[in-house]
């Protein structure tokens, strides 16, 4: 794969959003179940046709490396879905205007998440030793996930940095009426709409802080690092309409998404120990972990 063709993935991801915001939602409405699935599977087509792609132009090992990547990025993007909705509830966003932030919060996901995967490639390129660092956190990410069985919903009033932005910005109670900032009396103030988007991207700048680390786990490829986790977000949005009402219910998968992190923390160190573990098996592993958590989740439900 040629850079002109990442090149081309971008505009290919710009052209989507444009008609997602100017074509598909410029109205403001609340989107229905229907719309979300087949939003969500027009998402994951694009994402398994992308594989395909990559499968004819870097071989089998690559294909096999971007669905490893894309999947797992996938599925730690559920943890997100819950916490999206807390910042939904704990600011009062009305349904009709979860997309509009959902749309502005993914674009600047996508944004730090290609400045965080080229700097990585660019210095694990020089300093291979940091995989090694990377693959101690991702091990001590999963242990600490594993054993910390009672987890609470994050308060969101004791937030630094929301604590902070309300201190220091203009912030208006009044109704949103849709936009982030609103002129009263020739001065501008931000909406709860604005600080609801600052807490969406503070989110997902905690959560690439794991996943980012995992997809370097899988492959050093920036290509298939880029367009497997930039899909993944991109499906972040369909998902949360489809997801946010039952996220709960898969309880297993926390469980399931902390063996994979192990597992892909201790793959990073299987140069040192000299081994190697094929992109097939990583997959398998991967998909064996979440799925199976996932029908554990549905064979056992918690009340």
């Amino acid at each position: 794969m040629r850079y002109w063709i990442l090149g081309g993935f971008i505009i290919l991801v710009g052209v989507y959003l444009l008609l997602d915001l100017g074509v598909f939602h410029r109205k403001v409405r609340t989107l229905t179940f229907r719309q979300a699935v087949w939003q969500s599977l027009m998402i994951v087509a694009i994402a398994l046709g992308f594989g395909a792609f990559v499968l004819t132009q870097k071989g089998t090992d690559a294909a096999l490396e971007y669905y490893s990547a894309y999947f797992m990025e996938y599925a730690l993007s559920m943890d997100n879905i819950f916490v999206i909705l807390l910042i939904f509830r704990y600011f009062s966003i009305e349904p009709p205007y979860y997309h509009r932030v959902l749309f502005w919060g993914v674009l600047g996901a996508m944004l730090m998440r290609g400045i965080f995967i080229f700097a990585g490639v660019f210095l694990i390129r020089r300093f291979e030793w940091l995989l090694y660092i990377f693959g101690l956190f991702l091990i001590w990410a999963g242990v600490r996930n594993l054993l910390d069985s009672q987890k609470e919903a994050p308060d969101l009033s004791k937030n630094l940095l929301l604590r902070f932005l309300s201190r220091h910005l203009q912030i208006t109670t009044a109704p949103h009426e849709g936009k982030f900032i609103l002129v009263r009396h020739g001065r501008r103030f931000f909406t709860l709409l604005a600080l609801a988007l600052l807490a969406v991207e503070i989110s997902d700048l905690l959560f690439a802080v794991d996943s980012i680390p995992a997809a370097f786990g899988i492959t050093r490829d920036e290509e298939i690092l880029f367009s497997s986790n930039i899909l993944a977000v991109m499906g972040l949005r369909s998902m949360f309409f489809l997801l946010a009402a039952v996220v709960e219910r898969f309880w297993a998968l926390e469980y399931g998404i902390s063996i994979v992190l192990i597992g892909i923390g201790l793959k990073m160190f299987q140069g040192f120990l000299d081994f190697h573990i094929s992109p097939a098996a990583s997959l398998a592993f991967i998909l064996g972990m979440l799925g199976g958590s996932i029908l554990v989740s549905l064979a056992f439900p918690r009340k």
